[in-house]
């Protein structure tokens, strides 16, 4: 994973990034700088929100990194998982219906959702969720993609 480009983003760029991410999920950025950055081998771009990868984009929808929601906690598009989930989250597994606790009813089908730890609130993880909100808790099923998660490449990525 390489930078290809780097560009600081326009104003107006910037007030659709923050309305976007606020309607979808109730945070608000409160950077300085936003900074495009376009990286060559993986399918994600990323914006770094007073230079921390806050955001990234993925089939060119913004959604926040796992430091960016750790930096400011999403209120909506949230998996809550139990703490016999959260090694293997972490380690980067597809959300089990079993191992779900709780999940934002807003979520439909192929929605990329914050995967949280129950104890902490931390982020964990972001995955696309295969079914809706009111169908993730239950006894049996994959039922979230992991897509982004604590110690992959982006995860480690510095600029």
């Amino acid at each position: 994973m390489n930078v290809k480009s780097r560009h600081h983003l326009r104003s107006d760029d910037i007030k659709s990034l923050e309305t976007t991410l606020s309607e979808a999920l109730g945070v608000d950025l409160d950077g300085d700088t936003y900074e495009f950055v376009e990286l060559t081998g993986t399918e994600f771009d990323l914006v770094l929100v007073d230079g921390s990868p806050a955001v990234f984009y993925l089939d060119d929808e913004p959604f926040l990194t796992v430091h960016g929601a750790n930096e400011y906690p999403p209120e909506k598009h949230v998996v809550t998982v139990d703490a016999g989930a959260v090694s293997f989250v972490s380690g980067g597994a597809d959300v089990m219906r079993p191992g779900i606790v709780d999940a934002d009813v807003d979520i439909e089908a192929g929605d990329l959702v914050a995967i949280a730890e129950e104890t902490h609130g931390k982020v964990l993880a972001v995955g696309r969720a295969l079914e809706d909100g009111a169908d993730l808790v239950g006894d049996s099923g994959k039922v979230v993609e992991s897509v982004h998660y604590v110690g992959d490449d982006l995860y480690q990525f510095n600029v």
